[in-house]
């Protein structure tokens, strides 16, 4: 999943972690000068995806 923004990316990344997710963040390389306001890639383990993806969908 992809966030637009590392503040959404955050709150996105407390909820997964209440639920037992790890979730780790991924700035495109090029993007990174935008600093906070680039769009942040959330990756979660494959053993949780199916997890992550349900939580997400309540969203």
């Amino acid at each position: 999943m992809t966030a637009p923004n590392r503040y959404v990316a955050e709150t996105l990344r407390e909820l997964l972690f209440a639920e037992g997710v790890s979730v780790r963040f991924v700035v495109e390389p090029d993007r990174r000068d935008e600093g906070d306001f680039a769009p942040v890639i959330l990756m979660v383990p494959d053993s949780k995806t199916h997890v992550a993806r349900e939580i997400l969908g309540k969203v």
